[in-house]
C-alpha cells in the first residue's frame, strides 16, 4: 500500500531547466549554483523540438547529449520531457493542416504553443517519432527518473481534421444515426441528421451563441468529451513510444489542477503517476489551493503525486504580479507535501532573457548569482528537504470524507441554458470543501466511478448529471450506513444531458425522499432566509421548491410565496441517511451544518488547532506524520497530545507540551502509529 512512486531517495527538489537558451559557460555556473541551493532534480527538454529536429529528415541531439552528460556528472536526477508541446516552424510551413483552428473558425498560423491539431496525422506521426528517438538515445541513463510527455496539454481545435475525427468518434460511440438523433434530441429545431457527414462540430459557425452558450447542449458536451479524448490520444501515442523502449521508467505529464477542457479523471488512468503545476492567483485562499492538491491526489486513487511546477516568487501573467512574501514559497511547498506530494519542483531554474516569461520567477535571477532573497529561501528549503530524506515518501492521506467532482457535470452545468448565469460548479464544490478544510477534516476529491465504501460521508454538490450506475452506487452506500449530501439542481439529466422525466431529482428521488417542483433563481444580491437549530442563515442563488416523500424537513424558507417549504431535508434510507440542501447558503451555514453531520457520522478531526493553522496527516504502516501549517501573520500555540519529533527542526515533544509555531511557519511531527 505504501510505496514510492519513482526512484528517488528523498522529496525531489529542483525544476524546469532550459540550458538550450544559454551558452555552456553558463551551464557550468548553474551546476555550481544548483549545488549551493541543494537542487537534486531537473526537468530537461521541455521546448526543444525545433532544436532536435531542424528539418523533416534531420535530427540533432549533440547539445542535449552534452546537457545530459553534464547533469549526470553533477549528480542530478532528470525528468526528461519529449519536447512536443510546440511543433517546429518547418512543419507548419510544409504541412499547414497541422495548425489549429480557433473556436471562431479562424485558422492559426505558426506561433504560440499547443498550436498543433490533436487530430493531425502529421503531428501524431512526428511527435511519436521524436519521443521514441529520445527514449532510444537516452535509455541507458540511470539518472532518468521519469518521462514528461509534452507540457501542460490544453486548448481546443475546430478544424476539418477534427470535424472528420468527431464523426468517427460519434459513430463508434452511438453506432447508428438514429441513436445519435435520440441522444441529441435533434427533433428540437429540426436538427435531424440523415447521414454522419451532415454532422458539423459546434462552434461560433454552427451551434454557439458564445463560448459557453450553446443551442444544443448534447452536441457541445460530446465535443468537449471528444476534444479531451483527442488530446489524450496524442499523449498515449507518446506514452507507448517511450514505454516500448524504457518500460521501467514511469511516465507522466504535468496537469493543471481544475482545468476545464480536459477530463483529468479519465486521463489519470493512463498516467504512471500524477503530476501537476500549482500557480494560485494572488487572492486564492489556503483552502482553494489545498482543494487542487486533493483533486490531483484523488484522480491518482490516493497515491502520492508530484508537484512538477510552481513559481519561486512571482508569476508574470496575472493582472498584478505580486511577489510571494518571505516564507510563503516554503509554506506552499510544504502544503503540497502535506496533501500528498513527493516532490517540490519549480518553473524555472534560470530566468530567461526574452519573450513572455522573462519576468517569471526563478531560482537564478537575471542578476545571475546566489545573492538574492529567493535564492536564499530556496536553498534553505532544499536543505530542509534533504534533512527529511525519505521519511514521508510513499505515505498516504487517510480520509473518511469525500467530495465528488465530475468533468461531465462541470461541462453540462455550465452549458445549461439556465437557471442562473451565477451558477458555477467549482464554486459549489469549493463551498463544501472549504468548510471541511477549516475544520481540518481530511477529505478526498473523488469521481463518479470511484468506490464509496471506504467513506463515512460523501458530498456531491449539484450532481446535475447522474450517469449510469451512479444512483445505484449512492443508494448502496446509504443503505449500508453511509451519509450522503447533495444540493439544489441535482438529479436533473442523464449522461446525454437529457432530462430524466418524472420529477426532479430523477434517479435520486427515492434515496433523498423528496420531489422538487420548481427552482427559483435569485438575482445577485437577493436573499431568502431560513432558521436551523436556532440560527438564521441566508438562502441565495437557487431556491428549490420541494415536497417531502418520506424525508424529514429540518427547516423552511421564511420569505416569498414559498415560505414554509423545506430548505433542508434528511431522509433515513437503509442504515444510512441522505441530506438535501435546497439552496446555496453562506460560509457559516456550511461550517455549522457539516460539523453536525460529521459528528452524527462519527467523523472527527484529530487536530484541534487554532484558527488559521492547517493540519493534515500522512501515514504509512509504522508512522504518522502530522503537518501543521500556520497561514497567519501571528505566532500560534499548539497543544501536543502525543510524543513526537519535528522532522524539520529535530525538536522533541511529549504529551502535554505546547509548541509555538511562528507566523508563516511549518512543522512536520512524526509520531509512531498505533495500528
Amino acid at each position: 500500500m505504501y510505496e514510492k512512486i519513482w526512484k528517488h531517495s528523498k522529496i525531489a527538489f529542483g525544476g524546469d531547466y532550459n540550458p538550450e537558451q544559454w551558452d555552456e559557460e553558463t551551464w557550468k555556473e548553474d551546476m555550481r549554483l544548483f549545488k549551493l541551493a541543494n537542487v537534486d532534480t531537473v526537468t530537461l527538454n521541455v521546448f526543444s523540438w525545433a532544436a532536435l529536429q531542424p528539418s523533416e529528415d534531420e535530427y540533432c541531439f549533440d547539445k542535449l547529449d552534452r546537457i545530459m552528460e553534464m547533469v549526470k556528472e553533477n549528480g542530478l536526477k532528470v525528468v526528461l520531457a519529449t519536447s512536443t508541446a510546440v511543433h517546429p516552424a518547418w512543419m507548419a510551413r510544409k504541412y499547414p493542416e497541422v495548425l489549429r483552428t480557433e473556436f471562431s473558425g479562424m485558422k492559426r498560423k505558426f506561433g504560440g504553443r499547443h498550436n498543433s491539431c490533436p487530430n493531425s496525422p502529421i503531428y501524431r506521426k512526428y511527435s511519436t517519432r521524436i519521443a521514441e528517438k529520445l527514449a532510444q538515445r537516452y535509455r541507458n541513463y540511470d539518472n532518468i527518473i521519469a518521462w514528461h510527455i509534452s507540457n501542460e496539454y490544453g486548448g481546443e481545435c475546430f478544424c476539418e481534421n477534427c470535424e472528420k475525427a468527431f464523426r468517427v468518434w460519434l459513430k463508434e460511440k452511438y453506432q447508428t444515426i438514429d441513436e445519435l438523433n435520440r441522444v441529441w434530441n435533434t427533433a428540437f429545431w429540426g436538427h435531424t441528421f440523415y447521414d454522419w457527414d451532415e454532422v458539423v462540430l459546434p462552434n461560433l459557425l454552427s451551434e454557439h451563441f458564445a463560448y459557453e452558450r450553446t443551442m444544443f447542449q448534447g452536441i457541445s458536451l460530446d465535443y468537449r468529451r471528444f476534444n479531451s479524448d483527442s488530446i489524450l490520444e496524442c499523449y498515449k501515442l507518446e506514452y507507448d513510444a517511450v514505454k516500448s523502449v524504457t518500460p521501467d521508467i514511469p511516465v507522466t505529464t504535468n496537469l493543471m489542477g481544475f482545468f476545464k477542457p480536459l477530463d483529468y479523471q479519465k486521463w489519470a488512468k493512463y498516467m504512471d503517476m500524477i503530476s501537476w503545476d500549482n500557480y494560485p492567483a494572488n487572492e486564492d485562499t489556503p483552502a482553494q489551493i489545498a482543494m487542487c492538491h486533493e483533486l490531483m491526489r484523488g484522480i491518482g486513487q490516493g497515491k502520492p503525486f508530484l508537484l512538477m511546477e510552481q513559481t519561486p516568487s512571482v508569476t508574470n501573467w496575472l493582472p498584478y504580479n505580486a511577489l510571494k512574501r518571505p516564507g510563503v514559497m516554503r509554506l506552499w511547498s510544504y502544503q503540497a507535501v502535506a496533501h500528498g506530494a513527493d516532490s517540490v519542483m519549480f518553473f524555472q531554474m534560470r530566468r530567461t532573457v526574452g519573450a513572455c516569461e522573462k519576468y517569471h520567477g526563478a531560482l537564478i535571477d537575471h542578476a545571475g548569482h546566489e545573492n538574492t532573497r529567493v535564492f536564499r529561501e530556496m536553498s534553505e528549503l532544499g536543505k530542509e528537504l534533504a534533512g527529511i530524506g525519505e521519511e514521508t515518501l510513499g505515505t498516504r492521506v487517510p480520509a473518511e470524507v469525500a467530495v465528488m467532482f465530475d468533468w461531465d457535470n462541470w461541462w453540462s452545468i455550465e452549458y445549461s441554458a439556465g437557471p442562473s448565469c451565477l451558477l458555477k460548479y467549482r464554486d459549489e464544490v469549493q463551498n463544501y470543501y472549504s468548510a471541511l478544510f477549516e475544520q481540518n477534516v481530511s477529505t478526498d476529491i473523488i469521481g463518479c466511478d470511484d468506490d464509496l465504501s471506504q467513506y463515512k460521508v460523501v458530498i456531491a454538490p449539484i450532481l446535475y448529471m447522474v450517469k449510469p450506475g451512479v444512483d445505484e452506487k449512492i443508494r448502496h452506500f446509504v443503505e449500508n450506513g453511509g451519509t450522503f449530501i447533495t444540493t439544489f439542481f441535482s438529479g436533473y439529466v442523464d449522461e446525454h444531458d437529457l432530462v430524466t422525466l418524472g420529477g426532479y431529482p430523477g434517479k435520486l428521488r427515492d434515496v433523498l425522499g423528496i420531489w422538487v417542483e420548481e427552482s427559483d433563481a435569485l438575482p445577485e444580491g437577493t436573499k431568502n432566509h431560513f432558521t436551523w437549530e436556532g440560527k438564521q442563515y441566508e438562502a441565495t442563488l437557487l431556491c428549490d421548491l420541494l415536497h417531502e416523500e418520506g424525508a424529514e424537513a429540518l427547516c423552511a424558507y421564511e420569505e416569498d410565496f414559498y415560505a414554509g417549504m423545506p430548505v433542508l431535508t434528511k431522509n433515513a434510507y437503509g442504515k444510512g441517511k441522505a441530506y438535501y440542501v435546497a439552496a446555496r447558503s453562506g460560509h457559516d451555514f456550511y461550517q455549522d451544518f457539516l460539523k453536525k453531520v460529521l459528528d452524527e457520522a462519527g467523523v472527527e478531526s484529530r487536530l484541534a488547532l487554532p484558527q488559521g493553522v492547517e493540519g493534515t496527516v500522512r501515514v504509512n504502516d509504522a508512522d504518522c506524520f502530522v503537518f501543521l501549517l500556520n497561514h497567519t501573520q501571528d505566532e500560534k500555540e499548539i497543544a501536543i497530545e502525543k510524543s513526537c519529533v519535528n522532522l524539520i527542526t529535530g525538536d522533541k515533544f511529549e504529551n502535554g507540551d505546547v509548541m509555538k509555531l511562528a507566523a508563516i511557519d511549518v512543522a512536520i511531527l512524526k509520531e509512531e502509529r498505533n495500528i
